[in-house]
């Protein structure tokens, strides 16, 4: 346990053969369950997850008689499947906080008490890694992730709603109980963009979210190599994103309750939509109104601003800010033993991409198989 919270995290592995074993091994102590998702892997992760698993039950001694729980895939669902499977083993289990921590071991378990806070201390119910928290930070990253990071970032504050939160595609996550019965995770997408889509969802059960400032230094270690084909990744969840941003503004601001926001949108974006067709078609046909289309392009595009600043000021409420101590995501694992003694202890598509940082003020080879694996289907 955790500040008197029961802990567990979700694992999604997916040809993790070489990393995964790690993340078993180095989980924190504090932790009560750990559900380790094989995504219907080609290699021998599954093993590795079997062997290692085997060896940190024999040692445990907790609140339930298994610390870790090996679930398999038969088929691969992609990194948002392998977690959603985990979220619902969670909230069955009535898990308190559910973190998610990646079987590429690029996910540093030592800092994984800067995402428990925040929900234990009550100022938030989903905490995510913010990498753009520091210049020295994203500085790091690799041109074309920084890019494609910016790009969604800014799409997805625009779909969930959630305008003060970035870097979205961050997968180093923390949820409350309370907030995994209320959102609907049953629905979440499958793909890589599974972190957008679940704002989306988060914001339109009304959840508090805060952004935790990570450093990418563990996640970029030598080795590191993106999974992620851009060209195809953003256009695809960029499309989700439209999606899920007219579902948002369905079930909040028209079925939910009414709000100026969602009608606003829509005259807005119709109102740009046409003008722009007509300014296109005018140009090229050399007519001489094209200054009327350039002035309710114009206007569409006020609509929809105004609409963007109602949409944020009815949600700022739930955003909370992590304010940073010291920016460490270096300290040691002793350093973390010795803090998590204190507290209460009773005793893929693909992986997402090797990537994946933090503190709160109030308003991110063969080995021996367990006699119960537990395998879920599609």
């Amino acid at each position: 346990m955790y500040k008197d919270h029961t802990v567990a995290v979700v694992v999604p592995a997916y040809n993790e053969e070489g990393f995964v074993g790690s993340v078993i091994d180095d989980l924190p102590t504090f932790i009560d369950r750990a559900y380790i998702v094989e995504d219907g892997s080609t290699d021998n992760t599954w093993a590795e997850i079997c062997e290692h698993s085997e060896r940190r039950n024999a040692a445990h001694e907790g609140r339930f008689d298994e610390l870790v729980i090996p679930i398999r895939h038969d088929e691969n669902r992609g990194v948002g499947g392998a977690i959603k499977t985990g979220y619902q083993r969670a909230r069955k289990e009535r898990i308190e906080i559910t973190a998610v921590l990646g079987g590429d071991d690029q996910m540093d378990p030592a800092v994984l008490t800067a995402y428990l806070d925040p929900i234990a201390d009550g100022s938030a119910d989903y905490t995510k890694g913010n990498r753009f928290s520091r210049a020295d930070d994203w500085e790091t990253m690799p041109r074309f992730r920084l890019f494609g990071n910016v790009v969604l970032s800014y799409l997805t504050k625009i779909a969930s709603g959630y305008w003060g939160i970035m870097d979205s595609q961050n997968g180093y996550t923390a949820i409350s109980l309370s907030a995994l019965d209320a959102t609907d995770i049953d629905g979440m997408y499958e793909y890589y963009g599974y972190c957008n889509d679940l704002l989306v969802r988060l914001n339109a059960a009304d959840v508090q979210v805060a952004d935790v400032p990570r450093s990418s230094t563990y996640a970029y270690t030598d080795g590191w190599k993106s999974h992620i084909a851009y060209h195809e990744y953003i256009p695809r969840v960029s499309g989700m994103l439209a999606r899920s941003f007219g579902w948002r503004l369905r079930r909040k601001y028209l079925i939910t309750e009414y709000n100026p926001v969602a009608p606003l949108y829509l005259a807005g974006a119709t109102l740009v939509g046409l003008s722009l067709a007509g300014l296109v078609n005018s140009l090229r046909s050399r007519e001489q109104d094209s200054g009327s289309w350039v002035v309710s392009t114009t206007l569409g595009a006020s609509v929809l601003f105004i609409a963007s600043l109602l949409d944020r000021e009815a949600n700022a409420h739930l955003e909370t800010k992590v304010r940073d101590s010291d920016g460490d995501e270096k300290k040691s694992a002793d350093d973390e033993a010795s803090q998590s003694s204190d507290d209460d202890e009773t005793g893929t598509d693909e992986t997402a991409d090797r990537e994946t940082d933090v503190t709160a003020e109030p308003n991110e080879d063969g080995g021996l198989i367990p006699s119960n694996p537990l395998s879920v289907g599609e």
